[in-house]
């Protein structure tokens, strides 16, 4: 085992442990809460190897960097997910890698997708991310719709050819009246998710928690978490 590749299995093994030891606070099972492993700015190399200790799922934020280390792994039986704020004019590439886009966030980028995923004859994953740090209208300051505008947009995702609505995402948010209480913030997207649900009983995704917090995602509901210096550590950034 090369020295990267131990180094990787050990820390996975850890952020297992904290995902286990979390699900069991919560009396949830383990197998409720799916790990997804955000690469970016790490190699394709690194995904390789973490394909080979059994990560199924990888998360990149910039079409730049994904889109080739994408294509330098898709021999590997890996579920892509889009995380970070999507540009319309990058919508072609990442619909052709991506399997979810968990940063949806304006009408505008929902017909976006849906041409380039028809064109490709794809279905695509989405998520709506909610900005839970925006005011009655506005965006959030790291993208997002705000609780208001969920509603809206998920009943344009649910219509849109190509599109499949799995639910919501968000980031901890850094200012306004959750900042500083990851767990609260959860809660109220957990709370909108239920909402959610009565009109698309489908979208089951919350995806939430990351390196620092997916405990407290774990035990508010989330069922998928993005985690990526605690698996990869700190390394140089490509480019």
């Amino acid at each position: 085992m090369t020295d990267r590749k131990t180094e990787l299995a050990a820390n996975l093994a850890k952020v297992e442990e904290r995902i286990t030891a979390a699900c069991v606070a919560a009396g949830r099972k383990r197998e409720e809460v799916t790990l997804i492993v955000v690469t970016k700015t790490y190699p394709a190399s690194d995904v390789r190897i973490l394909s080979e200790l059994g990560v199924r799922h990888v998360a990149e934020n910039r079409d730049q960097d994904a889109a080739p280390k994408a294509a330098a792994c898709s021999d590997l039986p890996l579920k892509w997910h889009f995380v970070g704020q999507l540009q319309t004019n990058k919508v072609r590439s990442v619909v052709g890698y991506a399997d979810v886009v968990q940063s949806v966030d304006r009408a505008r980028l929902v017909t976006a997708l849906s041409k380039e995923a028809v064109r490709a004859g794809r279905e695509i994953g989405c998520l709506i991310q909610v900005a839970l740090d925006a005011g009655e209208s506005a965006r959030g300051e790291r993208g997002g719709v705000a609780p208001v505008g969920i509603e809206e947009l998920a009943d344009f995702v649910g219509q849109a050819p190509g599109l499949r609505l799995d639910g919501l995402m968000t980031v901890a948010p850094l200012t306004g009246e959750y900042a500083g209480r990851e767990r609260a913030a959860f809660e109220r997207l957990m709370d909108l998710s239920t909402d959610l649900r009565r009109a698309h009983p489908a979208a089951t995704m919350v995806s939430a928690g990351m390196s620092a917090d997916l405990e407290q995602a774990v035990a508010a509901g989330a069922t998928h978490v993005r985690v990526g210096t605690a698996v990869l550590g700190v390394r140089p950034r490509l480019g």
